[in-house]
């Protein structure tokens, strides 16, 4: 046995040695058990009997003095909170691997991949997971960036890409169905444009509508996004700090 044990074991067997015995009176103080304190826990003390032999009492059935004793004297550990998740999408949180993601996007209820498991090393993540369900008519997919360390650094949900006139008017709905989501899930937008404008967008780009704030960290980014001749409702998630976009007021003449 290492030293240092053999030094703890010699330690608290004399601190029980020189422990006195002293009365634990019953709740309403009629009776009482002499004994040595032993150990205790959240809901009992234990006590070692003049015959050595060990007794449990639920800490509701001693007195309140003696309960205030054990907190005078031996009080219990405290025990730090677990950190609140970071929940991003779903149960997604910034941070966590490739290997974990995976692992929460196969067993969530709210995506489903498009192809088999077998086929996602060949492909990657992009693009293979779909919501179940359509949001404003659409069909809407997860996209994703990493840190150097491999942890998830952004997540993006795009729509699927519409051209012409179809994007006017088919966008449009899933656009306010994301402004009511968001809005239950994070609160009040800090920045938001009650207009979906697809024609000043540039190619390749995305222009936000609307942002929140996440709880933890991060920001969440509404708008849409352009591909050539083609426009997309995205969402994108990102461990950034976005800051909000102040337009000046505009006076007349």
């Amino acid at each position: 046995m290492p030293t240092r044990i053999l030094i703890v074991c010699f330690l608290s067997t004399c601190m029980l040695l020189r422990a006195e015995p002293r009365a634990w009176r019953s709740a309403d103080g009629g009776k009482s058990i002499q004994g040595i304190f032993v150990k205790r826990d959240e809901t009992s003390v234990t006590i070692r009997r003049s015959n050595q032999r060990e007794v449990s009492i639920p800490l509701e059935k001693i007195h309140r003095d003696d309960r205030a004793w054990l907190d005078a004297r031996h009080p219990l550990p405290v025990v730090e909170p677990a950190p609140a998740a970071q929940v991003v999408f779903d149960t997604l949180e910034f941070g966590d691997s490739r290997a974990r993601v995976m692992e929460k996007l196969k067993a969530s209820k709210l995506v489903k991949a498009t192809l088999p498991e077998t086929l996602f090393a060949r492909t990657g993540l992009n693009g293979i997971f779909q919501t179940r369900q359509k949001i404003g008519g659409l069909e809407t997919s997860l996209y994703f960036d990493w840190c150097g360390d491999g942890g998830l650094k952004e997540l993006t949900l795009q729509t699927t890409p519409l051209s012409g006139e179809e994007a006017e008017t088919r966008l449009t709905p899933c656009w306010k169905e994301l402004i009511d989501l968001l809005t239950i899930l994070h609160g009040k937008p800090i920045n938001a444009n009650g207009k979906l404008d697809l024609t000043g967008i540039a190619n390749g780009s995305m222009s936000a509508t609307h942002l929140w704030k996440l709880e933890h960290r991060g920001t969440a980014m509404l708008g849409a996004a352009r591909d050539g001749d083609a426009w997309q409702i995205a969402v994108r998630f990102t461990t950034e700090d976005v800051k909000p976009v102040i337009i000046p007021a505009t006076h007349g003449p």
